[in-house]
């Protein structure tokens, strides 16, 4: 095998798609998969359109600066209105990758662990909680449902909504912790602003202006018939993401730096009564040109001790894109790219948090852009991330790992992976990192970060399709969820086929196997698992894997012969895939749908149903399967319908 460490070509430019779900006219990736979907995306990106534009001058953008400055603060309310207006650049308020994935995304069913009693949010570091849409403690659920977090008693014998909370609100996600219940929701506050001083006044005289608001919402739920808040905070902007260690959850909130003449709004937050603005003189601030500016505030919260003060650190950054969270730190990363020099890279953030204190400790930035929270680690005392330069279509890409310290300088590269090609998943593992790239087949790159001052390249594997989310089934194997592809005979890429789930043998790093495979439905077909880990169920002991899947077939009679390979099948199905998984491979246990005779489905370039289900967890021996109007559950032995109860 040889050890990949060439030098990073140059750049060329990413190319702008949309989100990839089921939009047929797109060959390799598409676009929305669903109304919902689609409608927000659009919001969000005329939005981010608006803003850019009341805020910033457009101006031509000068190549990447020196990076690793250390974090600096303001002096003064004047300074920070100074550097905002004379340090943004060309706003692009939101960015794609080439695989149509919106990279201002968000970013999980069960973290590897001995035999339990029931099921919990698959994560990616042990210890280290994340917020769903629903939560367990083996005897409650918490579902949330549109606006509305219901408190159900898990019984197959009395399964029964025993309270809800309404929200005035959007419902991000939610924590349990003992009797304490965490829920985060989001609101829009629009108000109309008169155009003069805007861009394009003469067209558009007025504009409607989103002014967002996040909220925290701890609740005593020691009785569960009756939940009691104990606890609100507010914050200016938008949610962006969440963890909870121990007793403490740390939320990221993410604002524009609004520049009106001579003024910036500063965030503020309200809590137990007190308003709080976010002084000038405690913004961490990197002197670096960006194309724009986002107040991105951390919070820490106790939620076990009411009367404890949250506490807050503010960073004003470029548009936050992703967040890794360990332990005892909190990474976060944004792109940076600029059109003069075609270089593009990513700057990193380390906040070390330890209950209520949050310290900003260091700044870096590695060449490229990541794909998610997955292509970045901590590991003992050094920080790892991959990431993607160049154009896949223009076939310019190249793949990189990085290795950092703590102070956020790279002490170790390998570059150069997988040319022409681009990264759809990755997975850290200790002092293993294991990375699928596609372009027309799926290589898997094991790699070794033993030594993170050299890293290198132990073995590949090459098969048809690609993973979007690697999972550990053991220390020495793999569960890979993607696409089953077709090569195309048009060009150097090929035509996705039906959802495909692989077990991959990687004891010898050095010969990679793929052990087994099963493929889904056809071109069309879709699983949540692609975009979002938590709709992903495993466990080893149970030899238990579900995930939800839109299944697509393709009616041969409406072709002339065999159908092409970038045929779309009609949707004829929706509803959790369950599995007995071994090291001998996968067997299908059955399948558990909400939609009673296919009533709901339809065939059209998108497909939303309140029935779709999202989430699949157990309790003792029942499965029980989650969308937004119902909750059924299954004998996890027989899958044979035990309950079931409509949310309203």
């Amino acid at each position: 095998m040889v050890v990949l460490k060439r030098r990073i070509k140059s750049c060329s430019d990413v190319v702008v798609s949309v989100s990839a779900l089921n939009f047929r006219n797109l060959g390799i990736r598409s676009f929305f998969g669903g109304k919902k979907i689609l409608a927000t995306a659009l919001i969000a990106f005329m939005s981010g359109l608006l803003i850019g534009g009341i805020l910033l001058n457009i101006v031509q953008v000068p190549p990447l600066t020196v990076a690793g400055q250390p974090l600096l603060r303001f002096s003064s309310y004047e300074e920070l209105v100074s550097f905002v207006n004379t340090s943004s650049q060309t706003y692009y308020p939101y960015e794609f990758d080439e695989r149509g994935q919106v990279t201002f995304s968000l970013d999980a069913g069960n973290s590897p662990s001995a035999i339990s009693d029931y099921s919990t949010t698959n994560i990616q570091v042990v210890g280290v909680d994340e917020a769903d849409v629903v939560k367990t403690d083996g005897e409650h659920l918490y579902v949330v449902s549109n606006q509305t977090v219901y408190i159900v008693k898990a019984d197959s014998a009395d399964l029964r909504i025993l309270s809800q909370i309404n929200l005035n609100g959007t419902v991000n996600g939610i924590f349990i912790n003992g009797d304490k219940l965490v829920v985060f929701w989001s609101n829009n506050h629009q108000t109309l602003r008169g155009g003069d001083a805007l861009p394009f006044a003469d067209q558009m005289p007025y504009w409607l202006v989103a002014l967002p608001k996040t909220y925290i919402g701890v609740f005593d739920v020691s009785n569960r018939l009756s939940p009691i808040s104990t606890r609100n905070i507010t914050l200016d902007g938008s949610y962006f993401n969440s963890r909870m260690i121990g007793s403490y959850v740390y939320a990221l909130v993410i604002e524009p730096a609004w520049l009106n003449e001579t003024n910036v709004k500063l965030p503020s937050i309200y809590s137990n009564g007190q308003l709080r603005e976010i002084s000038a003189t405690d913004i961490y601030y990197s002197n670096t040109t960006d194309y724009g500016y986002t107040f991105t505030t951390i919070i820490a919260v106790n939620i076990q001790n009411d009367v404890e003060m949250p506490n807050v650190k503010t960073i004003m950054v470029g548009a936050t894109r992703n967040m890794y969270v360990s332990l005892n730190n909190i990474y976060i990363t944004l792109p940076r790219r600029f059109n003069v020099s075609n270089a593009e890279s990513t700057l990193i953030y380390r906040i070390q948090v330890e209950d209520n204190d949050i310290t900003i400790a260091a700044d870096g930035e590695v060449p490229g852009r990541i794909l998610n929270q997955f292509s970045m680690d901590e590991f003992g005392d050094h920080f790892r991330i991959a990431t993607t330069t160049g154009s896949l279509w223009s076939g310019g890409s190249s793949n990189h790992v990085f290795c950092l310290n703590m102070s956020l300088d790279v002490v170790g590269r390998l570059e150069g992976l997988a040319e022409g090609e681009s990264i759809y998943s990755a997975r850290f593992l200790g002092t293993k990192f294991y990375l699928v790239t596609f372009r027309k087949v799926d290589p898997l790159f094991v790699i070794d970060l033993q030594n993170p001052e050299d890293p290198y390249v132990l073995g590949e594997l090459k098969v048809t399709g690609y993973s979007d989310y690697l999972h550990p089934y053991d220390d020495t194997h793999l569960i890979g969820v993607g696409k089953e592809t077709v090569a195309a005979d048009e060009g150097d890429f090929s035509w996705y086929q039906g959802v495909k789930i692989s077990l991959f043998d990687v004891s010898d790093p050095v010969k990679p196997v793929e052990l087994d495979k099963t493929e889904i439905g056809d071109r069309g077909t879709d699983s949540p698992v692609l975009r979002d880990h938590k709709a992903f169920l495993f466990d080893k002991e149970r030899q238990l894997l579900a995930i939800p899947v839109l299944v697509a077939d393709i009616d041969e009679t409406k072709y002339l012969g065999e159908p092409p390979a970038n045929a779309y099948g009609d949707f004829v199905w929706q509803g959790v895939y369950v599995y007995q998984i071994t090291l001998e491979g996968l067997e299908l246990k059955g399948t558990i749908t909400h939609i009673e005779d296919g009533a709901d489905l339809q065939s059209s370039y998108y497909y939303y149903s309140p029935y779709s289900v999202s989430r699949t967890l157990y309790i003792d021996n029942e499965l029980y399967t989650l969308s937004e109007k119902k909750i059924m559950i299954n004998s996890l032995d027989t899958l044979i319908e035990i309950g079931q109860i409509e949310l309203p």
